[in-house]
C-alpha cells in the first residue's frame, strides 16, 4: 500500500493502515524501525484507526546514513508524516515507543492545535535503565564530544537482552540485527554521533514538556532494561495534559512487541477511543 500524496514511501519501510476517521501516527525509536510499531498499528487498525507507521530520516539503512542526520531530521520525518495524516482524518492521534515517544511530545508541544492524544510507550530521555552500562550513561558527554570531532566513527553496541523480555522473540530479533537487515530489527548498535543527537533533543523536549496539553497515555516497563521508570514520571509529573499510566510487569524496554503487547494495544485503543468519543460534537435533541 502507498500513500496517495504527500511522503513517498515506495522505497521505504514506512507502512499505513486505512481505517475510520481518527488516524494514529506511530513512530519508533532510535536505530529502530517501523517494523517495532507494526503490531500496535495492526491492533488500532482493528478498532477504526487509520494508522501511519513513520520511517524517520536516516534510519533502516547503515550506520553512515544514521550519522548523516540529526535529531531536526528526525523530527521533520514526524511532523511531515503528521501533516499528511491529519489532512485524511478529523482527528489526530500520535504515540512512538523510546525516542519515538519523544518525538511524539514533541510534535504535541509544538502542534498543539494537531494533536488530540499522545502514546508515550517507554519514553527514554535518559539511558538509565539496569543494563546500561557505565560508559552508555555518559551519554550527556557526547554533544561536546561530538563537538569536539571526537568518537565520529565509535558505536554503543547492544548488549542482551536488547530490551524484549520473551527469550524466543529476543532470539529472533537479535539474529535478524546482527545480520545486517537494518530494515528489519534496527542496527546493532548506537553510533555515538547519533546518540549526541538524541541527548540534543531530548534536552529540547523536557524543556517543552508542560506545552504538551493533549491527554497523555503513559507506558512503561517495570523491569525497562533501558530506560528506567524515571523518564515515565518525568512526562507524568511535567505535561500538562491529563494522563494514564500503564506499568508492564512482564515486558522489557520493547513493550510493542514484547510479552505484554496485547494489553498494551488494548489499552491505547480504549484510550484514544474514549478521547474520540468525547470530542465529537452531540446531535441535538429534537
Amino acid at each position: 500500500m502507498r500513500w496517495t500524496r504527500g511522503v513517498d514511501v515506495s522505497n521505504s519501510a514506512a507502512f499505513q493502515y486505512e481505517g475510520g476517521r481518527d488516524g494514529v501516527l506511530l513512530i519508533h525509536g532510535l536505530t529502530g524501525t517501523p517494523s517495532e510499531m507494526r503490531a500496535v498499528g495492526k491492533g488500532l487498525n482493528r478498532a477504526g484507526f487509520t494508522v501511519v507507521g513513520v520511517q524517520l530520516a536516516g534510519h533502516c539503512g547503515s550506520e553512515s546514513d544514521l550519522v548523516a542526520t540529526t535529531w531536526e531530521d528526525w523530527y521533520a520525518s514526524v511532523e511531515a508524516a503528521a501533516d499528511e495524516l491529519r489532512g485524511r482524518v478529523d482527528r489526530l492521534f500520535v504515540a512512538g515507543l523510546s525516542m519515538g515517544a519523544v518525538l511524539a511530545l514533541r510534535l504535541a508541544a509544538v502542534r498543539p492545535a494537531w494533536v488530540a492524544g499522545v502514546g508515550v510507550f517507554g519514553a527514554t530521555f535518559r539511558y538509565d535503565g539496569w543494563s546500561i552500562g557505565w560508559t552508555g550513561r555518559l551519554s550527556f558527554l557526547l554533544p561536546a564530544l561530538k563537538r569536539l570531532g571526537i568518537g565520529q566513527h565509535r558505536s554503543f553496541i547492544e548488549q542482551p537482552p536488547y530490551g524484549i523480555r520473551d527469550e524466543r522473540l529476543r532470539a529472533q530479533i537479535s539474529t535478524a540485527m546482527f545480520s545486517g537487515d537494518s530494515e528489519a530489527a534496527g542496527l546493532p548498535g548506537n553510533p555515538w554521533p547519533a546518540l549526541a543527537e538524541m541527548v540534543e533533543l531530548s534536552r529540547d523536549v523536557r524543556r517543552r514538556l508542560p506545552q504538551v496539553v493533549a491527554p497523555c497515555f503513559i507506558a512503561h516497563a517495570a523491569d525497562d532494561d533501558v530506560a528506567s521508570i524515571a523518564n515515565a514520571d518525568l512526562v507524568a509529573r511535567r505535561v500538562r495534559g491529563p494522563i494514564e499510566m500503564l506499568l508492564l510487569a512482564d515486558s522489557y524496554h520493547m513493550i510493542t512487541i514484547d510479552r505484554e503487547r496485547r494489553m498494551l494495544i488494548e489499552r491505547t485503543a480504549d484510550f484514544f477511543t474514549r478521547i474520540a468519543r468525547e470530542s465529537r460534537p452531540h446531535r441535538m435533541a429534537a
